[in-house]
C-alpha cells in the first residue's frame, strides 16, 4: 500500500488537486451523477451513492449542490452524458499508473491523459496492461494529530481494517471494499475524526525508482490529477522519504 499512501500524504501536505475548490466540487458532482445512474437515487440501497455523498460532505460541499447532482443523475434535471474511464499507463522507468476518470467527452479525456503521459516520460497503455498489479480497496484517511498512534491502530483493526500506515501524522487505513463503510462507522463511533473515505486501487507490490524518475513520476501523477475529468491516480512506486521531502519542498 506504500505507493498509494505516500501519494495521498503528499497531496494532503501540498494541497495538490484540492487547491481549486470549484474543481473538487465538479469532480464530486460527477461521482454522484454516475452513482445515481448506476444504482438509483435511494441512498440506503445505493452504497456507491452513500460514499459519494459522504465525500461531498467531507469536502464541505453545499447540500444544494449535492441535491442538484442527484437530480441530474436521476434525470429530473438535464445534464451531460457522463462516461467512466479506467485508464492504465507507464511512467518513467516503467512505473505502473492507474487512474479513474469521469468524462462528458471520452476522446478529449483520452487525448489530455495521453499528452500528459508523453510530456513526463511515460505512455498511456492498453486496457489490462497494468491493472493486474493492483487491487481494489477501501481507503480511510485520518489526520493523526495528537491521537495516540498505537491506540488508533488497535481501534482500526478492531473495526475491521486490513492494514494501517502512519506517516508524518497522516494515517491511511486500508479495508476490503465491502468493509469500508463498516470500518468508517466503527471509527466515527469512537470519535476518531475521518478526513476522507473512498474506494481506490492500491498496488499489490511496490517498486523503487532512482531520484530523477521518482520525482518525474510524482509530477506526472500531480498533472494527471489536475485534469478536471480525473478523480483518482495511483502508482506502484514506493517513494523514499527523502524523495517525498524534496518533492514537497518544490513550489
Amino acid at each position: 500500500m506504500s505507493g498509494h499512501n505516500k501519494w495521498s500524504s503528499i497531496k494532503h501536505q501540498k494541497g495538490i488537486a484540492d487547491a481549486k475548490r470549484g474543481q473538487v466540487f465538479t469532480k464530486i458532482t460527477r461521482e454522484i451523477i454516475v452513482a445515481v445512474r448506476a444504482g438509483g437515487r435511494d441512498v440506503e440501497a445505493n452504497y456507491r451513492l452513500r460514499l459519494a455523498i459522504q465525500k461531498a460532505r467531507d469536502s464541505n460541499m453545499p447540500y444544494d449542490n449535492i441535491d442538484r447532482a442527484i437530480k441530474r443523475g436521476s434525470g429530473e434535471m438535464e445534464g451531460a452524458i457522463l462516461t467512466e474511464l479506467s485508464l492504465e499507463g507507464y511512467g518513467p522507468s516503467g512505473a505502473a499508473i492507474m487512474l479513474h476518470a469521469v468524462s462528458d467527452n471520452r476522446n478529449r479525456t483520452l487525448q489530455d491523459v495521453r499528452n500528459i503521459f508523453t510530456r513526463h516520460g511515460g505512455n498511456l497503455g492498453e486496457s489490462g496492461s497494468v491493472a493486474w498489479l493492483f487491487d481494489n480497496r477501501g481507503i480511510i484517511s485520518i489526520e493523526a494529530g495528537n491521537l495516540n498512534k498505537e491506540e488508533l491502530e488497535l481501534k482500526a483493526i478492531d473495526a475491521g481494517a486490513e492494514d494501517i500506515k502512519i506517516e508524518d501524522g497522516y494515517v491511511e487505513i486500508c479495508t476490503k471494499p465491502e468493509d469500508l463503510e463498516t470500518v468508517r462507522k466503527g471509527l466515527e463511533s469512537q470519535n476518531i475524526p475521518i478526513t476522507s473515505a473512498t474506494m481506490a486501487t492500491v498496488p499489490k507490490a511496490t517498486v523503487h525508482l532512482d531520484e530523477k524518475a521518482a520525482l518525474t513520476t510524482l509530477k506526472l501523477m500531480e498533472k494527471l490529477e489536475e485534469l478536471d475529468d480525473v478523480d483518482n491516480v495511483t502508482s506502484n512506486v514506493d517513494f523514499p522519504d527523502d524523495i517525498v521531502e524534496k518533492y514537497r519542498s518544490q513550489p
